[in-house]
Order: C-alpha cells, then structure tokens, then sequence
C-alpha cells in the first residue's frame, strides 16, 4: 500500500526561496519511491499540478524576499489553518520542508501536534530551543559543548571589549545567515544591530572565531560524515549558501580522525542536550588553537541541491532519496508503522 505524504513548504519568513528549493527535490525523491505525495504551501493551500510546477523549483534566489512580498504571504497564512487542512489530516506523514521561527521554532510542531498529525523532525520544546540561539547556549555550556562567548543586545561595553574584534551579529531566532554581520570596528556595530533586528527583535553578538568551519548531520541520534564549508566570501552568508560555485563544501572534511570523531561525540551531546528528535544537523568553528566551538544546531536544515545535511548523508552512503525516505520512516516509526532507517 503506498503511503500518502503531504509535504508542506513555503512560509513568510525570510528564508522562504530556501524552502520552496528544497521541496522541489524532496517531492521529486519521494516520488521516486512510489509514495503518493501532496504539496501545501502555508500561504497557498494546497498546490495544483500546475502551480506546484510554478512554485517549486530547485534554485534560490541570491537575495532573500523583500518585506512587502513577506507581509502579503504572511497575510495569506493567516487565513489557513494549518490543523484542518484535509491534506494533513489525511496523510500519513507530513515532510516538513520550512526555514524560520514560525515554522521552525515549535509553534507550527505545537499545532500539528494538537491535531493528531505525524510530522518529521524535532517535537515542540526541541524546535524552540534550538531556534533560540541565546537559550540553546546556555543549554550547550551545561553540557560541556564549547560555544564561542556571546552576549544578548544591549550588553556593556565591556562585555563586547572581551571578546575582541571582529564580532558576529545575528538575529537570536533566524537561519540561513539572514541578518547576520561581521564587524571589524566598533562603530559598524549599530549598523549591524540594526540589520539583525529587520529579522528578529532579540539580536545576539559573538566572538569570531577565525578557524575552519566545519559541519555534521545527525540521523536517528548517530552522527554523519563531517565536512568543510569553504565559502568566497570572508563567513559562509545567504548568497554563499544558494549561489552555485560561491562556496566548496568537502565532504569528508580533510582533517585528523581524531579532529573527526570530537566534532562527531559532541554533535551528538548537542543533539540530545537540545532535546532534539530524529534528525539535525550541526555546526562547529575551530578558534585560533583548532578547537571546535558548537555555533549552532538546525532543527530542518537546508534540503537543497547545496544543501549540507543531504552532502553529509551522501558521503555517508545515504542517497538523498536514501535520506528523505528515512526521515518519513523515523516519523512513521513513532506512528507505530515504521520500517528500520537507513544508514
């Protein structure tokens, strides 16, 4: 018997392009499999043939959409309920495929979980605390995970004097380096606060640590293959994330077993510290002795053509339609109707 999933994308949040990219190949693959697969977009409902084929397409523009574009879709989903839309409420698993605090961070998984309907990813109080880039911190340094040293904004001067130049900016509550700044001299920073807080009220500055970038996905609590992320540009931002060619992504990463198999235990202590469930993938910077500092861990990441998660399970051995199986089948398996994941 196939199974019908409904794959729900899109979203108003600045991140939405990434969104809409990753959903055309993850219907694509699941497709392939025989599944019977739907599309919602939160904004549009559910998507005919024909507008799917308008939506859904595997590039993402070098700038994320513009304000206005998002304050008339973010309208639009005012006026679904995501809860009662006949697709999810007669799936068999809903894929989730969104970037952003309002999908991302708990209260969309908070509202399918109040309807009854299987979903991928992190349940609830995981997606909110790792959307959270303040509190999933203080949650890392609890468990032992380095993290580079960060204040919330406003913060003394002598707080920000400590962690020297440059300084990261970023939105607390963002993904896809929407928002996110390096500055070199204390008078660029208003500038920056400013361009975070277009994305999110809450803004966070941070030590640049000037090491290699490294990243892992997590399957089913066990971590992947570890790569680098070798962006043109001086961090790895929004247009060296989806523009082809801005950025070399090598995957195994070129570095020591042992280098290796630390970033690997302590994606996975970052995975259960933030209390997340099925997948994730997370992302590390060396500081100047080569040590590994956690940035961050994303709850959906990125399911793109250049995307990380789907490179890591590749060089893992995973197919990317390998890997999108096996996230449908970890959420069925919490549905009592699973089979064993790959990998």
């Amino acid at each position: 018997m196939s199974r019908t999933i409904t794959v729900l994308t899109g979203g108003s949040t600045p991140e939405r392009d990434v969104a809409l990219a990753g959903a055309a190949q993850v219907v694509e693959a699941l497709r392939e499999r025989r599944y019977t697969v739907r599309t919602v977009d939160t904004a549009y409902g559910e998507l005919s043939s024909e507008r799917e084929a308008q939506l859904l397409h595997p590039d993402v523009s070098r700038e994320p959409p513009g304000a206005a574009d998002l304050d008339v879709l973010a309208a639009l989903e005012q006026a679904i309920d995501l809860a009662t839309l006949d697709a999810l409420a007669t799936t068999d698993v809903t894929f989730l495929v969104l970037h952003g605090a309002p999908v991302e961070g708990g209260a969309l998984q908070e509202r399918l979980d109040a309807a009854g309907i299987t979903y991928t990813g992190s349940d609830p109080a995981g997606s909110r605390l790792a959307m959270d880039k303040d509190a999933a911190k203080h949650r890392l340094v609890d468990a032992g995970v380095p993290t580079p040293p960060w204040a919330l904004w406003p913060t003394d001067d002598e707080t920000i004097q400590s962690f020297g130049l440059p300084l990261i900016v970023k939105p607390s509550r963002a993904g896809s380096s929407v928002g996110l700044s390096v500055v070199d001299m204390l008078d660029d920073l208003p500038a920056a606060i400013a361009e975070a807080q277009t994305v999110d009220d809450e803004v966070l500055i941070e030590a640049f640590l000037p090491g290699r970038e490294l990243t892992v996905g997590i399957l089913d609590g066990r971590p992947l293959t570890v790569g680098e992320i070798i962006p043109e540009h001086r961090i790895f931002d929004y247009e060296c994330k989806y523009t082809p060619g801005l950025t070399e992504e090598v995957f195994p990463a070129a570095i020591d077993a042992a280098l290796a198999n630390e970033i690997q235990r302590l994606a996975e202590v970052t995975h259960r510290a933030l209390g997340l469930r099925d997948f994730s993938r997370v992302d590390f910077r060396l500081d100047s002795e080569g040590r590994p500092h956690c940035i961050e861990a994303n709850t959906l990441p990125g399911m793109t053509a250049t995307s990380l998660l789907p490179k890591s399970a590749a060089a893992s051995g995973l197919s990317f339609a390998d890997l999108c199986d096996g996230l449908l089948q970890l959420a069925l398996r919490r549905a009592g109707h699973g089979n064993k994941v790959p990998g």
